[in-house]
């Protein structure tokens, strides 16, 4: 179940209907790549206004991953924005492969989890780190963590990266680090302009197993990397490019489409 987690949380993408009026509408799709080898497809789509937010996804193995792997999962969130901090109020989560499907829905408000439906549910394991309720408050849900508000949307102040997302999913509450190491140009389908680079580094809390070599490898994984470009004029960030050194190769998750349109007020 762990690999339907990480397909949630580390790929997580979407589609979305036109937003209301006034809203700036993203559209970025990604090409999901284990070792240089494409291994699927994925996409974020999201509708912002100055005070909300909605983020819907998917994403899917692809290519000749799928041979072996019938992996998909979908991700929706919503939630309210205020100036630099984010209030989820909604987060659910479907994932699956050959062997199995996971759904979480998760209500939240006051950045606590009020309501976590988990079906079916997570399998009881003697090592797991108990969750408490204090794990339960002060979080964000796996998709808002990735709608970063900035006081300008500069993505040439270190300001853009330096955060720490305090995680829950559900099941396991972590915290992603970011620090800021410089500023590129891309030139895509959309968007071309200086993005934010971005070093990560991954704090298992709670609901972990802590003797698994993964959760010991990512927690010691210092090769890892996000570049966040900017929402149009929303003050927004969001994931342009992902890379992460996994036990058997570098992942990455890289924007072939990132274009934001702003509906006619």
């Amino acid at each position: 179940m762990a690999s339907l987690r990480i397909l949630t949380a580390s790929f997580l993408t979407a589609s979305l209907l036109a937003g209301p009026v006034g809203a700036e509408t993203l559209k970025a799709r990604y090409t999901l790549s284990l070792v240089g080898l494409t291994v699927g497809q994925a996409g974020i789509n999201g509708v912002f206004t100055p005070t909300t937010y909605r983020v819907d996804g998917n994403a899917r193995v692809a290519g000749i991953a799928a041979v072996v792997s019938s992996s998909k999962g979908a991700v929706s969130a919503s939630g309210t924005i205020n100036g630099t901090h984010i209030s989820p109020a909604a987060f659910a989560a479907t994932a699956a492969n050959a062997q199995m499907s996971r759904t979480v829905r998760m209500a939240v408000a006051g950045n606590a989890a009020k309501a976590i439906d988990v079906e079916p549910p997570w399998e009881e394991r003697t090592d797991r780190v108990p969750i408490r309720p204090q794990d339960q408050r002060g979080i964000i849900d796996p998709m808002s963590a990735l709608v970063m508000p900035t006081t300008n949307g500069d993505v040439n102040s270190p300001s853009a990266c330096n955060r720490t997302l305090p995680v829950f999913d559900g099941g396991a509450r972590f915290d992603i680090t970011l620090s800021y190491k410089s500023t590129v140009h891309v030139d895509g389908k959309g968007y071309s302009g200086p993005v934010a680079v971005c070093a990560v580094r991954y704090t298992p809390i709670a609901g972990h197993r802590p003797d698994r070599k993964p959760t010991q490898y990512m927690a010691d994984n210092k090769d890892m990397e996000i570049w966040l470009a900017p929402v149009g004029n929303t003050h927004l960030l969001m994931p342009y490019h992902v890379a992460v050194m996994t036990m058997i190769g570098m992942a990455q998750m890289d924007a072939t489409e990132f274009s934001v349109t702003a509906n006619a007020k």
